[in-house]
């Protein structure tokens, strides 16, 4: 398959993908939340708080857990 073939469905998926997501923030717009806490009540509070959360996770597991599980790189040749 030529790469320019590639080239064009890529951008015809990510294009539908940016329409799909633009649809889904204006919807949201319109939606009536029932919040909890009062800011739960913001226009894309909770994909906000995802991506936030997704962000921790990564920093978290980089910088924590890959030290305390990481093994010398020699470990199993000894």
């Amino acid at each position: 398959m030529s790469s320019k073939k590639m080239d064009k469905g890529l951008k015809r998926i990510l294009t539908i993908f940016y329409i799909f997501l633009l649809v889904l923030i204006v919807i949201d717009l319109f939606i009536h939340k029932h919040d909890f806490f009062g800011f739960d009540g913001y226009p894309s509070f909770y994909g906000a708080y995802g991506l936030v959360a997704c962000i921790l996770l990564v920093l978290v597991a980089k910088y924590v857990l890959r030290p305390l599980v990481m093994r010398r790189e020699d470990y199993y040749n000894e």
